[in-house]
């Protein structure tokens, strides 16, 4: 058993003044006088020690009081001094202390509270990791841009949440920053950096969209590009076909029909390039959409049965799955186009007796294939301007769409998932 200082102390003190009273006692006995004065002297040592050991105490007891308070992360309890020089040495050493440590809890929780704001009120999407890279939190702006649940997701990993962005994340190195597409159509710059709490490393992410922006730069690129082709190329076929249909006038005799079909071969040729530089056209003149209360339901029924036709001819089943009657403001001649361009693509991609499913709800429109599926590489690429995968493609039809579509406001993804369907998705 350990003895405290205390315990000691009283023993010690206890056993010191026995001795004295019972050598008090048999030396001095006899002789009254003395033996009274030295029981009064005894008594008032006695007293004395008691004295000094609350004075030795006193320290003691001030120590653990604040050692209380501070546990308990009370910074406000303070002493008073008690007129004993070394006792109020002490107590103002602790209320220097807590002065200093109240100081700094409150810089701490206004600095904390600052973040907390900051971070909320960001335009950028910030997700906070804890120590083992789960999730601990994500801002309003992440909450309200991806549609999550915060409570749902704390404590999985990036990759648990179903979302091909944050599943890239998940290998991302910490102190580095990338570009990152996802669904073929929304780009991301995402950049992974860390903070040290409680001497250990987390890590956040700050993932800003780049969609809108870098959309409308490409635009802007490609329309200039595309405006000063279509002058140049048009200028040239007019003057070219009026030439050619001039010469093929005076080219009457039989003896030059060779000559004649060359040149109204020429001539379609011509026509077939002013065609192909009006469709790129399109895209750069492509109007703002006239919104008019449209029954989408009937619209994709009509389109159906439209491309039925061209469907048959590959002997793939085009089928519309009871849509629900919804009705919504769209521009409905350019929806009808990128719907003729979905379904077109559909029916390329698949071969004898593959499937193509139109799904409407109240939410999005589901054109979905179980044809020849979409490759990772090719996914990254299919919204890019002009880009084709097919060898005699131009890569208009998916550029027009996208551009239809974001001009309406609704998000959209296209891609083969696990099961090997692939799925053009439009959320209203």
């Amino acid at each position: 058993m350990r003895w405290s200082t205390k315990s000691r102390y009283i023993i010690y003190m206890s056993a010191l003044h026995l001795v004295l009273i019972l050598l008090v006692y048999n030396l001095l006995f006899q002789n009254k006088l003395f033996f009274i004065a030295s029981e009064i002297f005894l008594l008032l040592s006695i007293a004395a020690s008691i004295q000094l050991y609350r004075n030795f105490m006193q320290p003691n007891e001030f120590v653990r009081s604040g050692i209380e308070a501070i546990k308990d992360k009370d910074f406000t309890i303070k002493f008073v001094p008690t007129g004993k020089g070394e006792v109020d040495t002490l107590i103002e050493v602790y209320n220097l202390m807590i002065d200093q440590l109240r100081e700094e809890r409150t810089k701490l929780n206004e600095q904390h509270f600052f973040l907390e704001k900051l971070i909320a009120a960001s335009p950028i999407s910030i997700v906070i990791l804890d120590f083992d890279d789960r999730i601990e939190s994500f801002n309003l702006k992440a909450v309200n841009q991806f549609k999550i649940n915060p409570v749902d997701l704390k404590g999985k990993k990036l990759s648990e949440i179903g979302l091909t962005l944050f599943t890239e994340l998940e290998s991302l190195p910490d102190g580095e920053s990338r570009i990152i597409k996802a669904d073929g159509i929304e780009t991301f710059k995402v950049q992974r950096s860390h903070f040290m709490d409680q001497g250990f490393r987390r890590s956040f992410l700050m993932i800003e969209e780049l969609t809108a922006e870098m959309l409308e730069s490409e635009k802007k690129a490609y329309g200039k590009v595309i405006r000063m082709m279509a002058h140049e190329v048009n200028n040239t076929l007019g003057a070219t076909d009026s030439i050619i249909q001039t010469t093929r006038s005076y080219l009457v005799n039989e003896m030059y029909t060779d000559l004649n079909e060359a040149l109204r071969i020429a001539s379609e040729r011509n026509m077939r390039l002013t065609m192909f530089m009006r469709n790129f056209a399109d895209v750069v003149r492509l109007p703002i959409p006239a919104f008019e209360e449209v029954r989408l339901d009937l619209l994709v029924k009509d389109v159906a049965l439209f491309m039925q036709s061209f469907a048959g001819k590959k002997q793939v089943t085009l089928e519309v799955l009871e849509p629900i009657s919804i009705t919504l403001p769209i521009d409905s001649g350019q929806m009808e186009q990128v719907l003729v361009n979905v379904i077109k693509n559909a029916i390329e991609a698949c071969k004898k007796n593959n499937r193509i499913e139109l799904l409407l709800t109240d939410r999005n429109l589901v054109i979905r294939n179980n044809g020849k599926p979409i490759s990772q590489n090719e996914s990254d690429q299919l919204f890019n301007p002009f880009y084709s995968s097919k060898a005699d493609g131009q890569g208009i039809g998916l550029t027009l769409s996208r551009e239809i579509l974001m001009n309406h406001g609704f998000h959209f993804s296209l891609k083969t998932n696990e099961d090997g369907w692939t799925e053009f998705v439009i959320l209203f």
